[in-house]
């Protein structure tokens, strides 16, 4: 059957429709990754957004529920240039098409994603429409893109109510994923044989520690880095007061990656500002390190297209060395707008020179926008979750 992916510069590309079949508005996004695709599908920061994934096959090692990094995808819709419809991989339960198919999305392959991309790199991020409609008239269809926002996604991704994620010492998610919202059925299939803790874990500084994570789209895979490091991890809901967070008395909090406009979330930077003046230690991460800026008097702006992937360059400006990162944000902080008395930059991204991170003077909080738990991606950076550790271990003493 046929679709078309419609941009709102009228913009037509025609192509094979997959997954279900609904039509979508949604913001045009593109991701750079090779593998991790599953990853990309389950992370709630792409709530709101129809992902192009720029490598040219997608689907061919299947489904493998262990590396979801929430219980349903979240995506709108999905673009592909060719979709693999047979799995070849061991730990596979299913095709990416059945996937698709049983939570919702729908998509559109077969179309030339180098071309679309191209696109949204000249032209910058736009919304569009996948339609399976032949007979669609872009005068009455581009306005209505035009208009098109994501709005309140975030209280769409978090968690329902506060949950734990005991100290682990192996890679199931120990209740992580039960925790997550959910709209559907999930696949749950769990390993016969607990995998070991893995090797960039290299201690388990964590014991005895209590950490907060404010959830405002969290990937799974950030609660185990800590729980693997032998953290007792409780998440909460955006919408927890502050207050309700620092009488759990935790010795850390985590501020969550999430999706759409920092913006559009005042009432969680009202909070975020309480939780900077309470002097726990605290890291943030990729929505959370936007609200951290904006919640100190900061501002964040739109990118041109997003730095969406797994092989993003950032320098730490501490000790010049650079890594390789992963990432997925369409907004940045306005480093320059920061007064330097209350934070200095830490990163920056190698390619385009944008912010990648903060220090705050005088405080025990760090920020960064790129993602230490990858998942999919290298695990370069994994080393922040032991420096916020280190952290909350000095502010015990």
């Amino acid at each position: 059957m046929q679709a078309f992916l419609i941009l709102e510069d009228g913009t037509v590309f025609k192509g094979n429709a997959i997954g279900a079949d609904k039509e979508i508005i949604s913001e045009i996004v593109f991701n750079t990754s090779m593998t991790g695709y599953l990853e990309v599908l389950t992370d709630p920061s792409y709530a709101g957004q129809a992902v192009c994934m720029t490598y040219p096959l997608i689907g061919n090692y299947g489904i493998c529920s262990d590396d979801m990094e929430s219980l349903k995808a979240w995506p709108d819709g999905y673009i592909v240039h060719e979709l693999s419809r047979v799995e070849s991989n061991f730990r596979s339960e299913g095709t990416i098409q059945d996937f698709l198919l049983k939570n919702d999305i729908p998509g559109i392959a077969g179309i030339d994603t180098r071309a679309l991309t191209k696109i949204l790199r000249e032209k910058g991020t736009m919304n569009g429409m996948i339609t399976r409609n032949e007979n669609y008239d872009l005068d009455e269809i581009i306005p209505r893109l035009k208009e098109y926002r994501t709005g309140d996604v975030v209280s769409k991704v978090t968690c329902k109510e506060k949950y734990r994620v005991a100290p682990s010492l192996t890679l199931e998610d120990n209740g992580v994923m039960a925790g997550m919202v959910t709209t559907q059925a999930s696949i749950t299939k769990k390993p016969e044989k607990a995998e070991k803790v893995p090797s960039i874990i290299k201690s388990l500084n964590g014991i005895g520690l209590k950490v907060a994570i404010l959830d405002v789209g969290m990937k799974k895979d950030i609660a185990l880095n800590l729980a693997r490091r032998g953290c007792d991890v409780t998440v909460f809901p955006a919408s927890t007061p502050a207050e309700t967070i620092m009488d759990f008395k935790p010795d850390g909090i985590m501020i969550s990656n999430g999706p759409g406009d920092p913006k559009d979330c005042g009432s969680v930077i009202y909070e975020v500002r309480k939780l900077y003046d309470s002097n726990i230690p605290i890291f943030a991460i990729c929505l959370g390190h936007q609200l951290m800026a904006l919640a100190t008097g900061a501002d964040t702006h739109k990118m041109k297209y997003g730095h969406r992937g797994a092989n993003h360059p950032v320098k730490d400006l501490a000790t010049g060395r650079v890594y390789i990162s992963s990432q997925n944000h369409g907004y940045v902080v306005d480093a320059d707008k920061m007064d330097s008395n209350i934070a200095v930059p830490a990163f920056i991204n190698v390619n385009d020179g944008t912010n990648e991170g903060m220090k705050y003077v005088n405080k025990n909080i760090f920020t960064v926008q790129f993602h230490p738990e990858a998942c999919a991606g290298p695990n370069d950076t994994a080393y922040l979750f032991d420096r916020f550790i280190d952290m909350m271990r000095k502010d015990r003493v």
